[in-house]
């Protein structure tokens, strides 16, 4: 706990949302089950193993002190949830959470819900992802699997996409993803589709070909996806989806499975990708394994 405490001396908030400790990365021995993310305006604490009421008092302590020290002015809001397994226990310690609570990242703007389970809207690994589609998106059109809240398609919308395809299992995702779209202007423009992405080639072979393909989709989650099975029949059907030179973003978030794991299922069932490069983690995540944190790859369809 002593080097989370040390560690809060050096944060900083401005008005992005990011991660401020990740001690998942292992920097930080005996606080690896420790993050403290700003979604401002309010500060996440979460902890991956139960916190005792010293622990967490202890923690909340040396959160204030430092709020004081960088926002004199400001109330602090803080939100711990502990998390085990597939459950997930949230606790408001100081302040409010807003309702709506719109966020920002780099000029965009998106809804997330704190209070509701581990997935909050937003996965701020995934900001380097959304900056390369936005920085490539200019007149392409683009296919985004596994969508979520739809990221991706509002960063493309962004940088100047022509179209952008949402598919996504959960209507609920895609129905936050919607209202993402409207808090950022874009009222047109984007599809979304609710559909098992593996019973719908058909019809994204119609609406295609894409210029960019973006698939994130969860390592593990029972009656949607598992990595170390279903990547490959996803990978297999992407070289029909594409148009010529068109770019590929996968995207693995599995600390068990390392880059070589998804470079050989390419290879294997998508010969004609040719990898280009890993898009480097925000410095925030930076891990002392990096073969156990995301992993986002990107591929050219070979001409």
């Amino acid at each position: 706990m002593q080097r989370f405490i040390e560690a809060l001396a050096t944060i900083e908030v401005g008005e992005d949302a990011t991660r401020l400790f990740h001690g998942r990365g292992g920097y930080y021995p005996g606080c690896e089950h420790l993050c403290l993310d700003w979604f401002a305006p309010v500060l996440l604490l979460t902890s991956f193993t139960p916190l005792d009421a010293a622990e967490l008092a202890e923690c909340q302590q040396a959160i204030t002190a430092r709020w004081q020290t960088i926002q004199p002015n400001r109330s602090l809001n803080l939100v711990y949830q502990y998390r085990s397994g597939g459950e997930t226990f949230s606790q408001v310690l100081a302040g409010e959470v807003p309702d709506p609570h719109v966020v920002t990242e780099n000029g965009a703007q998106f809804q997330v819900h704190l209070l509701r389970g581990q997935n909050h809207g937003l996965f701020l690994d995934m900001a380097n992802g959304r900056e390369w589609v936005r920085a490539h998106a200019r007149h392409k059109k683009v296919l985004n699997l596994f969508a979520y809240t739809c990221g991706f398609s509002v960063a493309a919308l962004q940088g100047g996409a022509d179209e952008v395809v949402n598919m996504d299992m959960s209507k609920g995702a895609l129905a936050i993803g919607k209202q993402n779209h409207l808090l950022n202007g874009f009222s047109a423009g984007a599809r979304f589709l609710g559909h098992d992405i593996f019973k719908s080639w058909g019809k994204l072979r119609k609406l295609g070909p894409y210029d960019i393909v973006v698939a994130d989709p969860p390592s593990n989650q029972k009656g949607s996806f598992v990595a170390t099975k279903d990547y490959v029949r996803l990978i297999r059907h992407l070289p029909e989806l594409l148009a010529e030179n068109a770019e590929v973003l996968l995207c693995l978030n599995a600390p068990e499975l390392d880059t070589q794991f998804l470079r050989q299922q390419v290879e294997d069932a998508a010969p004609a990708l040719e990898y280009l490069e890993r898009l480097p983690n925000p410095a925030a995540f930076v891990d002392v394994s990096e073969e156990k944190s995301l992993k986002v790859l990107r591929y050219r369809l070979k001409a």
